[in-house]
């Protein structure tokens, strides 16, 4: 504890002896300055009221540069959460694969983990953002996809709900439903193991609320369809930028990759006897994986899932090399024209730790909830 505390009380004053030689002074009063540069769009639902698209976290050049930060951090967000959710599907899938009966699935699972694993992510997010999504068509030119997705220069326009009231009613609606559902779940593995009932009345309940709650996701939040209203001008919808889009492109596939490594060493963890016993009740490979095999592996699964997590989180930081408008880009331009490298360096480190940390205090909780508890 000396130790700790010498090093540091040390770094502190020559952290302060080195600014007082600089004629500089610590502070955060620059974050009330005028910031005088503009930031991209990166996510823009589109607004009915204002008739135009606008992000989540709208800025102006004119804001301060307490609120340029904030956008960026918005904008880091937003990458982090859809790169999690996507890149935990897309890894799953890809680790099962590599246990399919189908050689092609199983060897271009393999293929496509080799090749992503030992490319460097920043040269990975080069490609996507120069040789795919800058190569995109003119906005006259525009990609379709099934009326439902377009792609040009301009971005990508696609399918989105409509901020309304309507909507918030149906996500609370489909919140509760699942919650009803998880306990009907429940309800139903208790009755058929402890009380040796067949289970068939829950089972319809599931299949009934499962049918109400997937015609609230499909008609209750107001999906709306882009609308072109003239040659590359789109309203309705949600707009991706070109980079977001590569960015979350390449973290995405970048690090499912390694998920999909953590979910095969899980699932290679789980006992020979295991798959032996299910294959003895007759169970097909599908329901064997689904009901016996992945559940177990989850509590091997989890603890390194954590750490890709917190990787995607940092690595989100290279979409300052495509122009991105995350957090460390805008800090960036942010400490060039405050001249205050130190000051915001610190806000920087302090925001990616407190992102991380929370990211680890949710993977523990979820770890100690799989793990086998001793009666």
């Amino acid at each position: 504890m000396i130790a700790v505390v010498s090093v540091g009380w040390l770094l502190i004053y020559n952290l302060s002896a080195n600014m007082q030689r600089a004629g500089l002074r610590f502070g955060f009063d620059f974050l009330g300055n005028q910031a005088s540069f503009s930031i991209l769009d990166s996510v823009a639902p589109y607004d009915v009221n204002r008739t135009s698209y606008r992000s989540f976290f709208p800025y102006v050049s004119t804001d301060s540069y307490g609120r340029v930060l904030q956008a960026g951090l918005i904008n880091t967000l937003v990458m982090m959460i859809s790169g999690i959710v996507l890149t935990t599907i897309v890894g799953t899938v890809v680790g099962i694969l590599q246990f399919s009966d189908n050689w092609l699935l199983r060897k271009g699972s393999q293929l496509y983990i080799e090749i992503i694993r030992n490319t460097p992510l920043l040269l990975q997010l080069f490609f996507w953002y120069s040789a795919v999504f800058s190569q995109l068509p003119r906005s006259e030119d525009r990609l379709n996809f099934f009326g439902i997705l377009y792609a040009s220069k301009r971005g990508l326009f696609m399918i989105w709900p409509t901020n309304t009231p309507l909507l918030w009613i149906s996500l609370g609606l489909l919140v509760v439903g699942k919650i009803g559902f998880l306990m009907l779940w429940k309800r139903r593995t208790f009755v058929m193991v402890e009380q040796g009932q067949s289970g068939q009345p829950q089972l319809y309940g599931l299949g009934i609320l499962a049918m109400v709650l997937l015609l609230i996701f499909c008609f209750g939040l107001g999906w709306k369809v882009p609308e072109e209203i003239e040659p590359g001008t789109f309203q309705q919808g949600l707009r991706l930028s070109l980079e977001f889009s590569a960015l979350l492109v390449g973290l995405v596939l970048y690090t499912a990759a390694f998920i999909a490594e953590i979910v095969r060493a899980g699932i290679q963890s789980v006992a020979q006897g295991q798959w032996e016993a299910a294959r003895a009740l007759g169970l097909h490979s599908n329901l064997t994986m689904r009901l016996v095999v992945f559940p177990q592996a989850l509590r091997v699964i989890i603890p390194p899932l954590n750490s890709q997590y917190q990787n995607l989180a940092k690595n989100s930081s290279l979409g300052a090399a495509i122009a991105y408008a995350e957090l460390y880009n805008v800090a960036n331009t942010t400490y060039n024209q405050s001249g205050r490298p130190i000051d915001v360096m610190i806000i920087i480190a302090i925001t990616y730790l407190s992102i991380n940390m929370l990211i680890s205090f949710g993977m523990n909780t979820l770890n100690r909830l799989v793990q086998i508890k001793e009666r």
